[in-house]
């Protein structure tokens, strides 16, 4: 059983879970586990460990349209080194700041592995969920794609300075905020773009079309991507890129104050996940 049927079998057990973070009297609540062989590859800085860590549950109180105001992590390692764990501290207290989120503490603890699991609070009166696309909303995503797969790639050929400036990116809350109040459904990119699109349509019972052309992609994609099929590759499934995707009327964000770009990338249908009339692949990061 995977991370994703595992969390479909909880699903019932858990009324709370199946969206970004639970949502309990206006208080938004996520939690993240990373670990160092399967996110962490050679070449990760402490600090940009950090950084990412607290980022990813900080994108999930984005997708919520929630404001963030605090966040904590578990260190877990074989040793506990006093430049590493400063330098880690310093990530995710920098990290907090793009948002205006603290950081506010954690736990330390030996592991035989490398591993951070980070929860991040937030609040709304309001949140957004996955479930309300409708037929005739556009679907739109923030920023560009393809920078984690680009970062991998860098990592690989040992350009651990370009990996981990990709590594760093900016939880979209603000850009959450923002479209909010028009948005009616939303979710992060953290497994793709593919993947979250068929997530996002199955719980709102709807379908999705898009166009590849209308992809933002990442200029460090072009930079490293082989061909056109491992330029798709990167962008739409290879995951972890923690952008926001989002559906709202096609006229919603007319006059919204957006502090990142967002791309409409296609619009919500009544069935099926397509791409230029295609079937789009259930696929992406899977834990």
């Amino acid at each position: 059983m995977d991370e994703r049927s595992a969390l479909g079998m909880l699903a019932d057990t858990v009324g709370a879970a199946g969206d970004d973070a639970a949502v309990i009297d206006r208080l938004v609540v996520t939690t993240d586990m990373l670990h160092e062989q399967t996110d962490f590859p050679a070449g990760t800085t402490r600090y940009t460990a950090g950084w990412r860590a607290v980022g990813a549950s900080l994108s999930d109180v984005a997708a919520m349209g929630a404001e963030a105001t605090a966040a904590v992590a578990a260190y877990g390692a074989p040793t506990f080194d006093d430049d590493e764990v400063r330098a880690f501290v310093d990530g995710a207290g920098d990290v907090c700041e793009t948002t205006g989120a603290r950081y506010v503490g954690g736990d330390l603890d030996s592991h035989d592995e490398f591993t951070v699991a980070s929860t991040a609070v937030g609040r709304t009166d309001s949140p957004v969920y996955r479930s309300g696309a409708a037929p005739g909303d556009a679907v739109y995503v923030t920023g560009t794609l393809g920078r984690t797969g680009a970062a991998i790639r860098a990592f690989e050929r040992g350009d651990a300075e370009r990996g981990n400036d990709l590594f760093r990116f900016e939880p979209r809350v603000a850009t959450g905020r923002a479209v909010a109040p028009v948005a009616t459904a939303m979710m992060d990119s953290s497994d793709g773009l593919a993947r979250s699109l068929h997530q996002l349509a199955a719980a709102s019972d709807c379908g999705i079309s898009i166009s590849w052309d209308r992809l933002p992609v990442d200029a460090s994609v072009d930079a490293v991507a082989e061909d056109d099929t491992d330029r798709r590759e990167l962008a739409a499934f290879f995951g972890e890129d923690f952008e926001l995707v989002f559906t709202a009327p096609p006229s919603a964000l007319d006059g919204v104050d957006l502090p990142t770009p967002v791309s409409r990338i296609g619009d919500v249908t009544e069935s099926g996940v397509v791409a230029d009339g295609d079937p789009l692949p259930d696929r992406g990061y899977t834990h």
